[in-house]
């Protein structure tokens, strides 16, 4: 690079120390020139055909886009060619000033201490200041600036860039400064393929979303090139050129074994159903799969069917054809909590190895517990990875933080590897493997105003986003989703959305958002029309004329409408002022209903599934029942058994009630006690169902648990499909009386409206035909459903309900990305003003996005008196520091259970045993010891746990 002026200012100035760059120190024009070629094979081997037709269109024809790429991420360190950086590390500075360059560092300390004016802002304004002298437009200018200030994670304004009164002149120092720093762009744009920084500047200013995709690549770039295993500084400014640059990035691309997803991919034809699933597809399935071929430009596409339709493989199977005819290279498959995140793995990974053999082994699993998953474990495990998957960090000075969330580890991946790439792995790039499954808060952290939110955002853009069980979202969470819809929706990006029904209302809100981000707008008002029928799909795009097109039908489901009793089973409820021994005899008396019940329903044998609304409650019911059945015959299942235990129950219910069940011989009886776990992706198929109230969407959910299969021979009496529903007092001449943990979770109003659709006794519903009716009848508005007695009482409750969705809603407005009414902005200039810091901790973003107290997960050991060695609780000997023989790993991470959400603050206190801190798997696992009859006490609870019970509070005096 001699050729280019400025030779000796140039090779000086340093990019990273030489301690953080392999022993020696690289100048920044070799970290520029890195992170340029790096960016270069993302465009070949990462990004998605749909990113590269878009990008190319911005930047003024096929084959700029890559280009502009390059140029783009090349240029994000500009600001370390200032005195503001370049004075941070003793000895670059020396090298820097003996080349002429100085400062005034009096003022320059003064300023970095007080103002933290850093690098990134100073690139900026430098960048703004260069653009507007190579005469770009400035609407091109302010889209462009932003990228490079905010690349540590989050965007300032405008006001933010002005040189700060204590540090001025230290943009600019003594010397040479500005020449230089002109060289240093000039350079780097002319060996990236330009002829002068003019003819960088694009024809199109691009959609915020697709700035905010361009973001998250500069930012991958960067981290890319910022390992110095791959990297080793570059001190002789001689020996830099652009091909050894991109020589340097190739071998770290491929030892770090980065791919992208399937490419380009055919439309699937007829027989692809067959091919993937191992089935002809149902009426509805073929419904859904046509919606996704009529579609005439990415858009938004909601399939509504009951339990056991097959609403998975249709979504999987639109998504291929979405991804094929709109150029996404993988899919996202978000899930309403990691219990459910797990089998959806699987089964992800099935349907890409159908595909092709090689996808399957790319699909990575995120959420906070996937360190306990043992299909995730193994794959990691056999790819020889670190769990956490960390790099080196990227910046060492200039941020009191660490931006990156990174740090140093020595691990690397095999091109050959057998797993998604470790890099994808690390903190806050989870999405941007290619092929992803977790929880749906990974979406919604998308759609928060956190930092590095836009490596978040550029993970979801290329894909194919399918999102399961989306009525599960309540209202804050339906905050983030529906945000996130105006950036997908933006962003080009085919959304698949899944759930037994929906609201009218919320398929209007979900549809709406996607438009009005399609179309760019703050408010997008129009009116999405509804399929008569059940299952259904919905179909919204915007045509070439920015116009909404819709495509909506209906179709038989697979299995007739079956009557379902449902039958109400009223329970004494205490009053607010109950004592705890009042409140114990309560439930004592609504356990043995329950006792009474179902020894006479299960006389002559057959299963029931009893739902409660709590851990308490479940635990309490299971009580009673255990003291009826034979201990065999009774099972509990709840969020508060360990890892472990918690998959062993649900395989000991799965045998006898999953879709493989086989037929129980006359007298056989089995009842699980469940709480809302048994809502959601939980295939079992029982002959009766015992469930508290819920809103009518969620109980309709609980009751596609029985006679889910027509062909299973049951005892006579329970032949015909029957639901008794408690958790609630009738009252004459009033409304009714709820069980207050009902309450808590769903509050009066929904309540209410879903106890006043109860029919008397021998009424029934007809499932799955009335679930529309039923849903937008407790979801409507309309005072006259109920009964005169209770409409002031629904009323007032209606009122409560409308107030606490608005406070949720403004709640969550603090974390949400975009401020109300800036929807229609052209820049992210700003973004993150005014956004608060949640972290990185993943059990702090998912309070953010789910409006609750932050739940922790600890791992229990057992420890019989102090001083003694830890123990599993098998009993297996840990040492008294907790070390963890390899054969002991699955068993340690397998105790790890999660607390209620009333314990987490004691629950901080609590940290990894000695010996963990260093431990791959265990280092970020708080321990709960137990003693010899496995209590402790935290805080002011008693606790205890127990195989049959779980995790449990004991009471004073128990």
């Amino acid at each position: 690079m001699e050729r280019w002026g400025y030779a000796a200012e140039l090779g000086v100035l340093w990019g990273k120390s030489k301690e953080r760059a392999g022993g020696r120190m690289n100048l920044l024009m070799s970290h520029l020139l890195d992170t340029g070629a790096v960016a270069e094979l993302m465009w070949d081997r990462f990004l998605a055909p749909s990113t590269r037709e878009v990008l190319d269109d911005v930047a003024g024809g096929v084959g700029r886009g890559r280009l502009f790429l390059a140029w783009l991420c090349g240029v994000h360190d500009c600001g370390k060619a200032t005195p503001a950086h370049q004075r941070l590390w003793p000895e670059g500075a020396d090298l820097v000033q003996a080349a002429g360059m100085g400062w005034r560092e009096p003022l320059a300390a003064a300023a970095a201490k007080r103002s933290r004016w850093r690098h990134d802002w100073a690139g900026g304004l430098l960048i703004r200041e260069m653009l507007s002298a190579a005469r770009w437009a400035p609407q091109q200018i302010d889209w462009v600036w932003p990228l490079v200030a905010g690349h540590h994670g989050a965007f300032p304004t405008l006001r933010d860039l002005r040189e700060p009164s204590k540090a001025k002149g230290q943009l600019k120092g003594t010397g040479r400064w500005p020449e230089v720093q002109q060289a240093v762009l000039e350079a780097l744009t002319r060996e990236l393929g330009f002829a002068d920084l003019r003819e960088v500047q694009p024809e199109v200013v691009p959609s915020r979303a697709l700035q905010m995709q361009l973001s998250g690549l500069v930012v991958m770039a960067d981290w890319i090139a910022s390992d110095e295993r791959h990297f080793t500084g570059i001190d002789d400014f001689g020996a830099l050129s652009v091909n050894g640059a991109r020589r340097r990035a190739r071998r770290a691309w491929e030892a770090l074994g980065l791919r992208g997803g399937w490419g380009t991919i055919a439309v699937p034809g007829p027989e692809a159903f067959q091919d993937r699933f191992g089935c002809s597809p149902r009426a509805s399935q073929t419904m859904v799969v046509e919606a996704a071929r009529r579609m005439g430009a990415p858009g938004i596409l909601v399939i509504e069917a009951p339990m056991g339709e097959g609403k998975t493989e249709a979504a999987l199977a639109a998504a291929e054809v979405l991804a094929a005819r709109f150029g996404a290279d993988g899919v996202f498959v978000g899930m309403p909590t990691q219990a459910t995140s797990d089998p959806m793995f699987t089964r992800v990974r099935n349907w890409l190895e159908a595909l092709d053999p090689r996808f399957a082994a790319q699909v990575a699993l995120l959420h906070g517990k996937r360190a306990f998953n043992s299909e995730w474990k193994r794959l990691l495990d056999e790819g020889g990875a670190d769990p956490d998957g960390l790099f080196c960090g990227v910046d060492e000075y200039g941020l009191g933080d660490d931006p990156y969330g990174v740090t140093a580890t020595t691990s690397e991946c095999s091109a050959e590897r057998q797993a998604p790439a470790e890099w994808f792995l690390g903190g806050k790039r989870g999405l941007l493997a290619p092929f992803v499954v977790g929880t749906v808060d990974q979406l919604l952290y998308a759609a928060t105003r956190t930092r590095h939110v836009m490596l978040r955002m550029a993970g979801l853009a290329g894909k194919v986003v399918v999102l399961d069980e989306v009525h599960a979202c309540d209202v804050y969470m339906n905050q983030f989703l529906l945000e996130a819809l105006r950036w997908l929706g933006q962003a080009r990006v085919p959304v698949v959305l899944l759930s037994a029904t929906l609201p009218p209302a919320q398929r209007r809100a979900l549809a709406t958002s996607y438009m009005a981000g399609a179309a760019s707008r703050e408010e997008y008002p129009v009116e999405v029309p509804e399929a008569a029928g059940y299952p259904r799909v919905t179909a919204a795009w915007l045509g070439e004329d920015a116009m909404p097109l819709f495509h909506v039908a209906a179709s038989p489901g697979w299995r007739d409408d079956l009557p379902v009793a449902v039958v109400p089973l009223p329970e004494a409820i205490p009053g607010p002022r109950a004592t705890s021994g009042e409140r114990d005899a309560f439930q004592a008396a609504a356990d043995k209903a329950v006792g009474d019940l179902l020894e006479d329903e299960l006389a002559d044998g057959g299963t029931a599934l009893v739902i409660r609304n709590s851990v308490a409650r479940a635990q309490s019911a299971y009580e009673e029942l255990r003291s009826r059945f034979d201990e065999e015959e009774v099972r509990l299942l709840h969020a508060r058994f360990t890892v472990t235990r918690r998959a062993e129950l649900t395989e000991e219910c799965l045998e006898p009630l999953g879709p493989k069940r086989q037929s129980r011989s006359g007298g056989e009886r089995l009842v699980l006690v469940a709480t809302q776990l048994a809502e959601q992706s939980f295939d079992v198929d029982a002959d009766l169902l015992v469930t508290d109230l819920a809103p009518v969407d969620l109980l309709l959910q609980r009751m596609g648990r029985i006679h889910r299969h027509a062909d299973t021979l049951r005892p006579a009496r329970l032949r015909l499909p029957r639901v008794y529903v408690t958790g609630f007092q009738a009252r004459e001449d009033r409304e009714p009386a709820f069980v207050y943990a009902s309450e808590k979770i769903y509050g009066r109003h929904l309540l209410l409206r879903t106890a006043a659709l109860l029919p008397g006794n021998g009424g029934s519903w007809s499932v799955p035909g009335d679930v529309p009716a039923l849903v937008e009848k407790v979801y409507g508005t309309h005072a006259e459903l109920l009964p005169g007695t209770w409409r002031s009482a629904g009323a007032q409750a209606a009122e409560e309900q409308a107030e606490a969705d608005r406070r949720r809603a403004e709640s969550a407005r603090e974390f949400l990305l975009t401020r109300r009414g800036e929807h229609e902005k052209p820049t992210l200039a700003g973004v993150h003003y005014g956004g608060v810091s949640t972290g990185s901790r993943e059990e702090r973003l998912q309070a953010a996005v789910r409006d609750g107290e932050e739940s922790v997960e600890v791992v229990l050991v057992v420890q019989n008196a102090e001083g003694e060695s830890f123990r599993t609780l098998r009993g297996r000997s840990l040492s008294i520091n907790g070390d963890v023989a390899p054969e002991l790993l699955d068993e340690v991470l397998g105790s790890a259970v999660r607390l209620p959400p009333k314990l987490t603050r004691d629950a901080l206190t609590l940290t990894p045993l000695p010996a963990w801190h260093g431990h791959p798997w265990l280092r970020h696992s708080r321990a709960l010891v137990l003693d010899g009859v496995r209590r402790a006490r935290l805080g002011a609870a008693n606790l205890r746990y127990d195989d049959l019970l779980g995790l449990y509070e004991e009471q004073a005096g128990s």
